[in-house]
């Protein structure tokens, strides 16, 4: 029940997203400065919810080669997004959020293996955030581009659907791994999503929200602190 409830709340910020993006006036500060607090809280859950944990089935220096590939891995997938995709506008913006968003549910569902619900509180929470405005961004840019409503809303909710496919994947499909192969994935997650927040989160959060990103950051991250110390 936990692990639906969890994944539904994640994919459902991508259709409310789309929803507000494509039927409501986008204010640009609040967007930034949404981002930056969902950037501030994948922080401390990607360090308590995916490497720390790992530290112990795996030797620490495993633990870093897992996630420099994974940071390699994502650099090298959205630097073929970004070159592909340039003048795509929200299509593009659609299918860089499918990519990001496939190892961050990954992530969210197998973390979710043998967790308390309030310790993956953090990681679902920001996972959420981030897709809010990211979706948002999108549908409204689709809408400009001429794509209809009805159109933008269906191609978003499928997004969801797939993402929500993929935390289940992540849960039902590696709840029987060994620790040591389910840490390592966690950390290939880690690092996919710390190079997403470095090359997309903190860049566009400051590009729109340059005066209080750093402020959002600092309380994204103490929610996510709280969160994590009322599930230890």
């Amino acid at each position: 029940m936990i692990v639906a409830l969890v994944i539904a709340v994640t994919a459902v910020a991508l259709v409310f997203g789309a929803v507000w993006g494509a039927c409501l006036n986008l204010n640009k500060k609040t967007e930034g400065f949404i981002v930056a607090l969902a950037g501030g809280a994948l922080i401390v859950s990607i360090m308590d919810e995916l490497i720390r944990p790992s530290v112990g089935p795996l030797r620490l220096g495993l633990v870093i080669v897992m996630v420099l590939l994974g940071a390699g891995l994502f650099a090298l997938l959205d630097y073929q997004v970004e070159h592909r995709l340039r003048s795509s506008g929200g299509a593009g913006l659609m299918l860089a959020v499918t990519l990001d968003g496939i190892p961050e549910n990954l992530a969210l569902g197998s973390a979710l293996i043998g967790a308390d619900a309030l310790a993956v509180a953090a990681l679902a929470g920001s996972i959420f955030l981030s897709n809010l405005p990211e979706a948002a961004g999108g549908a409204k840019q689709m809408i400009d581009d001429g794509k209809s409503r009805a159109a933008t809303l269906a191609l978003w909710s499928a997004v969801a659907v797939l993402l929500a496919a993929a935390a289940l994947l992540g849960n039902l499909g590696l709840s029987d791994a060994p620790e040591p192969i389910l840490a390592a994935i966690k950390c290939v997650a880690a690092g996919a999503v710390l190079a997403s927040l470095a090359t997309e989160v903190f860049p566009k959060a400051y590009r729109i929200e340059a005066q209080w990103s750093g402020l959002a950051i600092a309380i994204g991250l103490s929610i996510a602190l709280v969160l994590s110390e009322l599930g230890s």
